[in-house]
């Protein structure tokens, strides 16, 4: 390979794609942590180096010139290569020092993870532990986390996965609200009560409901958010009837079950990994305690013995 050939700085290339892929300068500047004119200056830099116009603007966006089209998926490819060193690298670490970035749903990571997280500083205080709180599903290729709780099951080849359990979820509102909708007693009763549903998935929360004997529409889905810890506050309030975890949900003293001898409606949980971050040592840690923190519980002796 002629090195000589090869002119132009990684640390720019980078700025160029990141800057393709979200369509605007400071956007790009948010995810690469750095301030926009900076961004700018390098993407210049680049274009200087190559002697191409790499984007030209449309309105307070950007849009790739011809010569940037020709290049983003060689870019690209580079940015590929270089995520892939990161986790081979990562992976070869046997500190137990370090950030480990673990992402899980708003609930999950309110409700259930603070005790895991505190247990891991407790025994490794070396450990900076993040946490991305988001139902997003988060890129562990790309390193925008290392460990993730998800409730399905990846497919990915290259990501590890455990079961973790299936957790039991349950109807719920306020004394109040129940009180105002009569005391309902039958699934029937709940077809004119209001539900405090998901912006992103209406429509697969009345198909699960309505599969398990209700008889919901759109007009009992009264409110609707994106983010399960607001969804909770509203239910919390007063306004309707929500589904949560039942380790949340029993913990709260403003609320009750509703119609308590409903089954519960599982919730798989599944804690994942990329292949190679996996045999870090720190991440290896993270990724064993959250396993056996929220993990199946264990049988005692005798209950194993009847098995």
């Amino acid at each position: 390979m002629d090195w000589t050939q090869v002119r132009f700085d990684w640390n720019r290339a980078r700025a160029f794609l990141v800057t393709a892929e979200e369509g605007s300068l400071s956007a790009a500047a948010r995810v690469l942590g750095m301030t926009q004119p900076t961004l700018g200056r390098q993407v210049d830099a680049l274009e200087e180096e190559l002697g191409v116009a790499l984007f030209e603007r449309v309105g307070r966006g950007l849009s790739l010139t011809a010569s940037g089209v020709g290049l983003l998926d060689h870019v690209r490819a580079m940015g590929e290569a270089a995520s892939r060193v990161s986790l081979t690298a990562s992976g070869q670490s046997q500190s137990v020092e370090g950030l480990v970035t673990i992402t899980a749903s708003e609930v999950t990571a309110a409700f259930l993870l603070p005790p895991i997280l505190a247990r891991m500083r407790q025994s490794h205080p070396g450990l900076e532990l993040k946490v991305v709180a988001s139902i997003a599903i988060r890129d562990l290729r790309r390193r925008e986390a290392d460990v993730a709780i998800r409730s399905g099951k990846p497919t990915d080849p290259e990501l590890v996965a455990t079961r973790l359990r299936d957790t039991p979820a349950r109807l719920y509102a306020t004394p109040g609200y129940l009180r105002r909708l009569g005391r309902p007693k039958t699934q029937a009763d709940l077809s004119r009560a209001d539900f405090i549903g998901f912006s992103d998935d209406g429509d697969r929360f009345l198909d699960g409901m309505n599969a398990i004997g209700f008889a919901l529409t759109r007009k009992n889905l009264s409110i609707h958010t994106a983010n399960h810890l607001v969804l909770w506050e509203l239910v919390k309030q007063g306004l309707g009837i929500g589904v949560i975890v039942d380790e949340v949900g029993d913990a709260e003293p403003l609320v009750e079950r509703v119609l308590p001898s409903l089954p519960p409606i599982p919730v798989p949980m599944w804690l994942v990994a990329h292949r190679e971050v996996r045999t870090s040592r720190r991440v290896r840690l993270v990724f064993d305690l959250v396993a056996e923190m929220l993990g199946p519980p264990k049988r005692s002796g005798a209950a194993a013995a009847r098995r």
